[in-house]
């Protein structure tokens, strides 16, 4: 199937065919003519499938193609779980609306509040936000939402798992009106979160699932490697960045300080090397990513921040210093390479302290995962074995009832057989003297 078969606009046509796509991809081929129907859909993809191009084309097909409701309120809202994500989802639509008049607006925490509230009034026809700030605008009566004709929540999983769930509801309370159309995008539909708000947000959706989130990424070759130690993780590190040829490298920990630490020894070694972690303000995530993502720098050590949502088609090898805290972070981490069919490379470093997450990882996975030994970095930890569980005997009480132990009287305490003068009295009892007869 060509892109030529889903009729589509040609003005999209031809902006497609400008940016190189030739035929679409699992999830678009599925989810765009239903969309363009005018279903709902609930649809579930793995990382690097198109899926953004999945409900903006259908999007903008819907605002070539037909008058809007309102003249004032915004026709397409985008949700995305953060600013990252929603900035590359920013990025494609604009591509978009090139020599259209269709204006896009992106709206975003930590930015100034006043000024996104001067775009409302410009009548944008799409907009990209955050739940928790558009939330706020909402509130606040920047903007309506009764002429809103699609909403699409990108990777509503995340959303929900950071807690937005107030939000989404703030946000489908004020666009609640029949001729809304609703696309919900999550990593796995197998979330009883996403469910539940999904059953309460779209009408009869149908359902798409392209690509188990558990699986592995067939163009990403990935491997795991015991390490002893902080030290021991270094050096094998080094040696992997160094040994495996790469365009781009990225290194994911689990905090700001290794990011930093971890960034200044590539520095010192000759590499391009840069941190990037959620501590950091707005305006410096958005420089370092779009420093990064334009090849200025070689190498970037980042936590969990960048692990989704980022299209970055240059980086050809993943390291996970640190292994993830949840399972699912780990598919999202390795498919930062491996992009639109090119071939990416994988590593793991798991020590005593990762192991947990190896083997939730492991479990998530639903395989056994084998270890890769580094020639001349081959260490001394091999894993912990796992502890089997006691099989517990039957009692012989259930089949011979023990008679109940015969309960042992306490002997009596030894009164004090004394007077307060210290004179023996005996064990006698004290006998009244009878009143002698009068004579």
């Amino acid at each position: 199937m060509q892109f030529d078969d889903l009729g589509l606009d040609r003005r999209l046509l031809s902006l497609i065919a400008h940016r190189g796509f030739e035929q679409p991809t699992d999830i678009q081929r599925q989810a765009i003519p239903v969309v363009m129907a005018g279903k709902d859909l609930l649809a579930s993809s793995k990382t690097g499938s198109g899926k953004t191009l999945a409900f903006l084309l259908p999007a903008m097909q819907r605002v070539l193609r037909s008058k809007p409701l309102s003249r004032r309120d915004p026709r397409v809202l985008i949700l995305a779980p953060t600013r990252e994500l929603a900035k590359q989802v920013y990025g494609q639509l604009r591509m978009l609306t090139s020599g259209t008049n269709h204006k896009p607006a992106l709206v975003l925490g930590g930015e100034n509040f006043n000024e996104q509230a001067k775009v409302f009034r410009q009548s944008p026809t799409f907009v990209v936000a955050t739940p928790g700030r558009l939330a706020d605008h909402l509130e606040q009566r920047h903007l309506s939402l009764s002429g809103l004709e699609m909403l699409i929540l990108d990777e509503a999983d995340r959303m929900l798992d950071l807690g937005f769930k107030a939000q989404l509801d703030t946000v489908n309370q004020h666009a609640d009106h029949r001729l809304r159309q609703t696309l919900m995008f999550s990593a796995t539909l197998d979330h009883q979160q996403v469910t539940d708000i999904a059953a309460g947000m779209l009408k009869s959706p149908k359902r798409v699932a392209v690509g188990e989130i558990e699986a592995l990424h067939s163009d990403i070759e990935q491997h795991f490697v015991l390490s002893d130690h902080l030290d021991h993780k270094h050096a094998l590190l080094e040696q992997l960045v160094k040994a495996n040829a790469h365009k781009q490298v990225m290194i994911f920990t689990a905090t700001r300080a290794d990011t930093e630490r971890l960034a200044e020894r590539f520095s010192q070694a000759g590499y391009q090397a840069i941190a990037l972690s959620g501590e950091l303000n707005q305006a410096t995530r958005s420089r370092i990513m779009n420093e990064f993502e334009r090849g200025f720098h070689e190498v970037l050590v980042t936590t969990d921040v960048a692990s989704r949502g980022l299209d970055l088609m240059n980086v050809s090898l993943v390291i996970n210093f640190d292994m993830p805290k949840h399972a699912e972070e780990y598919i999202h981490r390795v498919g930062r390479t491996g992009r639109a069919g090119q071939q990416g490379l994988a590593y793991s470093l798991v020590g005593p302290k990762d192991w947990r997450s190896f083997k939730n990882i492991e479990g998530f996975l639903q395989q056994k995962l084998d270890f890769t030994k580094i020639e001349g970095f081959e260490g001394k930890f091999k894993g912990f074995k796992e502890q089997k569980a006691k099989k517990s005997k039957p009692s012989d009480s259930v089949k011979h009832k023990k008679k109940p132990a015969k309960v042992q009287k306490k002997a009596p305490k030894k009164r004090d057989r004394s007077f307060y003068t210290n004179v023996p009295a005996g064990d006698a009892p004290l006998v009244k003297k009878k009143p002698k007869p009068e004579s």
